[in-house]
């Protein structure tokens, strides 16, 4: 994979250092979880995305609540 060195040498290439130090890795971070909540949403694996499956399941749970309570 890599080792270490490499990994420092592209750390230290990244702008921002002297302004903003530590965060300036955040952009990076905001960007990739826009992706995933994109992906989440939008991307169908079979015939369901993530949205899908965890509303199902919420209104299974909401169900069993229901039916507890009575």
């Amino acid at each position: 994979m890599f080792s270490r060195a490499q990994v420092r040498r592209i750390l230290r290439r990244v702008p921002g250092k002297q302004r903003l130090g530590i965060y300036r890795f955040l952009p990076f971070f905001f960007v990739m979880g826009g992706m995933m909540e994109w992906i989440m949403i939008k991307v169908r694996v079979g015939q369901e995305t993530f949205y899908d499956v965890y509303r199902r399941k919420a209104s299974e749970r909401q169900y069993q609540r229901r039916l507890e309570d009575e």
